[in-house]
């Protein structure tokens, strides 16, 4: 079950091809987490063959074992690949410092206009595309995710369990845990067993780790109490947020309210969901929404606090396991568990893609982007990039009628 990754042997990549690569994403890259992924997927698999599509799998099986912006964190376990420590911290710069700095302006101009500009047309048009975008990623990375009628039956159960509502993180290593234990069972008839075990109880050690330890910052800010604001509270706030995070925009909102509307009054319910629309309709990671709120509270020095706070946890949780990825999968055992959390992986992806395309899909003309968007994609291959641009551009002259 759990293969050798197949490794595409490519030349280094120089820090400019990193650095224009990941700006560029983070400057287009529209409709959260899932789009990422897949513009991701077709740059550095298809277009650039930087990774096979087994060794893309295995980065995002990893990166949601992990808390905190699934797509962030994989834009920087591929900067650690392409170019160690430096890529590391240039692809996440990168692909994050675009999004925020579009942010703080969207803020910028809601604080001294009382509102959020026009962006409805805009997200009626590029949505049906990034569906079509999503899709093409999935279908291509069905293949290398799903080697046997195990994971294709783990792949289904995860995909139904989770429009059911089931919590995501017991999805994933329930799934790892079933392809795993059927490996054991396998494994143990041949007494090869006990030889890949101690492999997959690091994994699960730094894992367990990584979600544990994170919690200990509520100690260092109990939410109880209501602070005066500063950038130093605003700090902590958001690197708890950035370090216990899980799941999708929702469970996004439901830790902000808590702290900030509920507890500590320094935002308002309508600032709040303003903020969360920000960070979903601007391109770039989902996160961005604290660059919002910390400009309302402090200006661009609270925007740059709380960007600060919620994505320093994503650059130190991957630099503690980029190095164990690889290692997983020499070990069978390892290897095993980590395909059941990639088809895991790939099923939830499936999953929230099924939700964009209900919302996305509306009416004829959005079906029609929808289709025209995957006709071109399969038969010129065009980058998706300028499909979503496109298409944003016709929401702009064409904005839907109400």
């Amino acid at each position: 079950m759990a293969e050798p990754t197949a490794h595409v042997d490519v030349p280094p990549t120089s820090l400019w091809t990193l650095a224009r690569l990941f700006l560029r994403l983070g400057c287009t890259a529209f409709g959260g987490p899932a789009v990422h992924i897949a513009l991701m997927k077709e740059e550095v698999v298809t277009r650039r063959r930087w990774l096979s599509e087994a060794e893309f799998l295995d980065l995002l099986g990893a990166t949601n074992l992990i808390p905190g912006p699934n797509s962030t964190e994989l834009a920087i376990h591929i900067g650690f690949l392409r170019g160690r420590w430096r890529g590391l911290i240039l692809a996440g710069l990168c692909f994050i410092l675009p999004a925020a700095l579009i942010v703080a302006a969207f803020a910028w101009a809601y604080l001294r206009y009382g509102a959020l500009p026009q962006v409805a047309g805009l997200l009626y048009a590029v949505k049906p595309v990034v569906v079509a975008v999503v899709l093409q990623a999935i279908a291509g990375l069905l293949r290398p995710a799903v080697k046997g009628p195990l994971l294709g039956a783990l792949g289904a159960a995860v995909l139904v369990l989770a429009l059911l509502g089931v919590d995501e993180l017991a999805l994933l290593f329930g799934a790892g845990a079933v392809a795993g234990a059927s490996h054991w069972a396998s494994s143990a008839r041949t007494g090869s067993a006990l030889a890949s075990l101690r492999p997959l109880l690091v994994m699960l050690l730094v894992a367990a780790t990584m979600i544990a330890l994170p919690s200990l910052l509520t100690l260092a800010l109990p939410t109880s109490t209501t602070p005066s604001f500063g950038l130093g509270p605003l700090l902590l706030f958001f690197l708890k947020v950035g370090s216990v995070l899980y799941g999708s925009g929702y469970v996004l909102l439901a830790f902000l309210r808590d702290g900030l509307v509920d507890h500590w009054h320094w935002l308002s319910e309508a600032q709040l969901l303003d903020a969360v629309a920000v960070g979903q309709v601007t391109p770039g990671p989902v996160f961005t929404t604290a660059t919002f709120i910390g400009y309302l509270l402090g200006g661009a020095s609270g925007a740059a606090v709380a960007t600060l706070g919620i994505f320093l946890p994503s650059f130190l949780f991957v630099a503690a396991s980029a190095w164990l990825v690889p290692r997983i999968r020499r070990s069978p055992l390892a290897g095993a568990f980590l395909d059941g959390v990639n088809v895991a992986a790939l099923a939830l992806m499936v999953a929230v893609t099924s939700q964009l395309a209900r919302a996305a899909l509306v009416d004829p003309l959005t079906l029609a982007l929808a289709l025209l968007s995957a006709a071109l994609l399969l038969r010129f291959r065009l980058n998706p990039t300028w499909l979503i641009l496109s298409a944003a551009a016709l929401g702009v002259l064409l904005p839907p009628q109400s």
